[in-house]
């Protein structure tokens, strides 16, 4: 005999308080309020096989409110997924465990997405939602036809992204995304009151979405909501009004359950008050073997898509961008050969636009995008028709004026599979992006960030928009690769880069003003390695001149002057921090030899140069905020100019 919701939910919230308890930290009040809703969910309506959580056509299952962490461990658990095991789950957020303190997608299958800063799981389900239209679009009914869910908390639906994410669902009509919020009326504060009194679901019926309440400890009220939400047409916000911390006498209903153990006292009281008598982490066999069954609920469904997805046209093609690989005989040789045979001197955004032509053409999972940028990025190209609720087989979102909401939906657009994502805006607004470009980067997700405007070189509209700390600011996070290219070669070079890497996020920083093709050669990838000798010394060598993107070009005026003078310089291009700390020592050693004066060129703040430069070494750029002015006088009034740059570099040797 089947065990009731009731039983079954108060697995989860077991399980929940054994976890926070023995860590003495965690997040017990949202699991156990939202355990009746889950069970619901997960036992009548989400499409998942536990023996496959790979599963192509899965439904997709994110907990934005990730602080609530044991929600998902409990039910990944409790389905039959290989893990966690109860062991994972009682080492709960203790080092090395799976079951980390926030959900991260890398830790455990089933896990679609690293949740915790607030309103980006719900953002991220915008773009998984996304992807799933647009691959219906592409491939039928029969290869993917599936469904995306939310859980949410106060936080997710009160942080700024949500405004922009639910904005950009409605909009894009994504009718198939279904966002349960708990509806607890509390934060880490107290009384949600406290700090709100909007009408949240008015907020989203405003933005196109479908909204339905019901009790969220009523499993047939449950049912009734999400049966309203599937029959509309749009996006659907649903209301469970639940009781945080449901089942703790003197804690439930309060912040006090939020963040915290409960505390053996009170552990022993819910216990009793819920009629559960195991041991902690203990499960009876009925309900056990309940949850058991919810887990192969779907598998007669996975089997009848695998034997349809053999049998179609479209399955190993639709199997082969879901795992990531690129098309096979991808190549930018054709065009790189069209570059060194007609030399252009062209802005690196221009040139980027350029590649993506050819990159759009060979390649039909990538779908660009941008922040209301479009003619200024570049990111639109011939082959890229508007993706819009009109049309889901489109490759290009305009996503309006939102960098945050663009940047999340693209990690979900990647994390789902079967897409490249790349967006544009101005390299200035990664401000805005930056929490979710870390999150591309947490979550090892192939997003492609293109960023133009990339210097003091984007002139008149001053300092506001003239990047200075942007550079650097962005290598500082782990596991992105910055690009600053600095000629056509380059740029497709860098793009060719960011395309074959599937376990990160690549940046491309792009410029404004036209640049000289500095590259004769493209016999091999140069970028690859980070940084490279552009240009050697033809007198002794005395001094390496190193710079990126726009600067390259100064760096070898520089230079011209210096071997003019009987000094010997070397030019490096560095387009790529990270890639270039990657390589050999031998190789970064001849590259930046110990015997010559290191100089830096970048229209940039100088901080981290060091780390090439050297205490004794120059480091020519900008420390303080840009100007409104020609691109030229800029340059020349921050003295980045050739004669100033030889000048002082000269001087520094005779001293």
């Amino acid at each position: 005999m089947a065990a009731s919701d009731t039983l079954l939910a108060n697995a989860i919230r077991a399980l929940a308080m054994d976890a926070v308890e023995a860590a003495n930290s965690g997040h017990p009040g949202m699991p156990m309020g939202m355990a009746d809703v889950a069970t619901v969910l997960w036992t009548r309506y989400l499409k998942f096989d536990a023996a496959d959580p790979k599963w192509p056509d899965r439904d997709r299952f994110v907990l934005s409110a990730g602080h609530g962490s044991m929600l998902i461990y409990a039910l990944l658990h409790l389905t039959g997924h290989a893990r966690p095991t109860i062991d994972d789950i009682k080492n709960f957020r203790q080092l090395h465990s799976p079951c980390a303190g926030h959900p991260e997608n890398f830790e455990l299958p089933g896990i679609e997405t690293t949740t915790g800063p607030l309103g980006q799981g719900l953002a991220t389900a915008v773009g998984l939602a996304l992807a799933e239209r647009h691959l219906n679009a592409t491939f039928g009914d029969d290869l993917v036809d599936h469904r995306t869910w939310v859980i949410a908390g106060d936080g997710c639906l009160m942080e700024g992204i949500n405004h922009e994410a639910i904005g950009l669902a409605g909009h894009l009509g994504l009718g198939r995304m279904i966002v349960l919020w708990d509806d607890n009326r509390i934060t880490i504060d107290g009384a949600v009151e406290l700090s709100s009194s909007e009408d949240v679901a008015a907020r989203y019926a405003a933005t196109g979405w479908h909204t339905v309440a019901c009790d969220g400890h009523d499993p047939a009220d449950i049912c009734r909501a999400i049966d309203e939400a599937l029959a509309d047409p749009r996006p659907s916000l649903i209301a469970c009004r639940t009781i945080i911390g449901k089942g703790a006498p003197g804690k439930e209903g309060t912040s006090a359950v939020h963040g915290a153990a409960l505390g053996p006292d009170i552990v022993a009281k819910t216990r009793l008050a819920m009629g559960w008598e195991p041991e902690a982490f203990e499960v009876p066999e009925e309900i056990t073997e309940t949850w058991a069954a919810a887990g192969v609920r779907s598998r007669d469904v996975r089997l009848a898509w695998e034997a349809r997805c053999d049998a179609d046209a479209q399955g190993a093609t639709f199997r082969r961008r879901m795992s990531g690989e690129l098309t096979e005989g991808f190549t930018l040789k054709p065009y790189l050969d069209g570059l060194l045979a007609n030399p252009q001197k062209l802005a690196t955004r221009k040139a980027s636009e350029l590649v993506l032509g050819t990159i759009t053409e060979q390649l039909p999972e990538t779908v660009g995008g941008s922040a209301d940028l479009t003619g200024s990025n570049n990111t639109k190209t011939k082959a890229l028709q508007p993706l819009n609720r009109n049309d889901y087989a489109g490759r290009y979102v305009y996503y309006g004026i939102r960098e945050f909401g663009m940047a999340a939906a693209m990690n979900g657009l990647a994390l789902h599979g079967g897409i490249i994502p790349f967006g544009g805006t101005f390299l200035v607004f990664a401000d805005y992006a930056r929490p979710a470009i870390r999150l591309s980067a947490l979550q090892n997700a192939r997003v492609i960030y293109v960023m133009t405007h990339d210097s003091i070189g984007l002139g008149e509209d001053g300092p506001t928009h003239q990047p200075i700390e942007h550079l650097n600011s962005l290598r500082l996070i782990p596991n992105l690769d910055v690009y600053r290219p600095c000629d056509t070669i380059e740029t497709a070079e860098c793009w060719e880069l960011s395309l074959q890497d599937a376990t990160g996020p690549s940046l491309l920083a792009l410029s404004r003003q036209n640049l000289p093709q500095l590259r004769t050669d493209a016999s091999e990838n140069l970028c690859a390695k980070g940084a490279y000798r552009l240009v050697a010394a033809e007198a002794p060598r005395r001094v390496v001149l190193v710079a990126t993107g726009s600067e390259v070009e100064l760096a070898v005026s520089a230079r011209a002057q210096l071997e003019a003078r009987g000094i010997g310089a070397d030019v490096v291009s560095m387009p790529c921090w990270s890639r270039f700390d990657a390589q050999p020592a031998d190789y970064r050693r001849d590259v930046l030899p110990a015997d010559a004066l290191i100089v830096s060129i970048e229209a940039g703040t100088t901080m981290g140069w060091e780390r090439y430069t050297g205490r004794d070494g120059l480091r020519f750029g900008i420390d303080r905020f840009g100007a409104s002015g020609p691109a030229p006088k800029l340059y020349e009034y921050f003295g980045l100019t050739a004669d100033a740059i030889a000048t002082k570099v000269a001087a520094a040797l005779e001293n």
